[in-house]
């Protein structure tokens, strides 16, 4: 992983979340959302929060009197999140690494993560945090996407960004993103962390947006693929963009788009 993968700033975190969220992560929040209601917890930390859609699909789920911890190891993409949610004084915002928890052991009844944990540099050590961090009978609940191949309107735009830099393609939505989606490693990495009773599934949905150029700028302009793009050709972003918008419309249709979306859901205990 790149060193940029995990850098989600400037005016990135407000086009994630205005035009990727609606894209992609929605209906994947909410089923997160739910399966962590649904254990019953006292108390919830999440991590990797991103600029908060499970955050605003979880809050209203809770308790006032269950403590609800929300953590990014981005500032920028967690002040995003906190200014989006509504009635969020109960909730505790935190900067934090999802490897290094600020936390004591034992303190959590559920841990969540929605698609961050691709981004760990060293997914077991942060399975570990994860586990050191619930309290007996707890669950680590969390998503990654599947293959790029399996996410269409992401592969559609890797494949108009490489054709630009054909001796340097700009792979940040394979190599990271989609790039972490195999269940029988991850199982794996999570019996590795000492986890041992471990649920998945995998969940397909359709991307939906209003015309094509809506995933060009989504993918384009609100993931660190708008830094490789940068980093390689200085004021190319919305020449890049319109191509990928256009090649969408060729393969997807002239107004509303959809796509095929794909992810899986792991559910871990000790």
């Amino acid at each position: 992983m790149s060193t940029s993968d995990k850098n989600f700033t400037g005016s990135i975190p407000d086009i994630y979340d205005e035009f990727l969220v609606p894209l992609i992560f929605e209906s994947y929040a909410a089923d997160l959302a739910k399966r962590v209601a649904d254990t019953k917890p006292k108390a919830v930390l999440e991590t990797a929060a991103g600029s908060g859609v499970v955050t605003r699909a979880l809050a209203p789920l809770l308790s006032d009197e269950i403590r609800y911890v929300v953590t990014d190891l981005n500032q920028p993409m967690l002040d995003r999140a906190s200014t989006q949610q509504p009635k969020a004084n109960r909730i505790e915002w935190k900067q934090a690494d999802a490897l290094a928890l600020p936390f004591e052991t034992n303190t959590f009844d559920v841990v969540c993560c929605q698609f961050g944990v691709m981004f760990f540099p060293d997914k077991v050590a942060g399975y570990k945090e994860a586990l050191r961090v619930l309290k007996d009978g707890g669950c680590f609940i969390f998503n990654v996407w599947d293959s790029i191949e399996e996410n269409e309107f992401a592969h559609c735009v890797t494949k108009t960004a490489s054709r630009f830099f054909p001796e340097d393609p700009p792979v940040f939505l394979a190599r990271t993103p989609h790039g972490h989606g195999n269940i029988d490693s991850i199982v794996d990495d999570l019996k590795e962390a000492g986890f041992s009773d471990i649920e998945t599934l995998t969940i397909s949905e359709q991307s939906r947006a209003s015309n094509p150029q809506a995933p060009a700028v989504a993918y384009c302009q609100g993931t660190p693929l708008r830094n490789e793009l940068e980093e390689r050709a200085a004021g190319s972003l919305t020449e890049i963009t319109d191509a990928a918008a256009a090649d969408i419309e060729k393969l997807f249709g002239k107004g509303p788009v959809s796509g095929k979306i794909q992810g899986h859901v792991f559910l871990a205990r000790p």
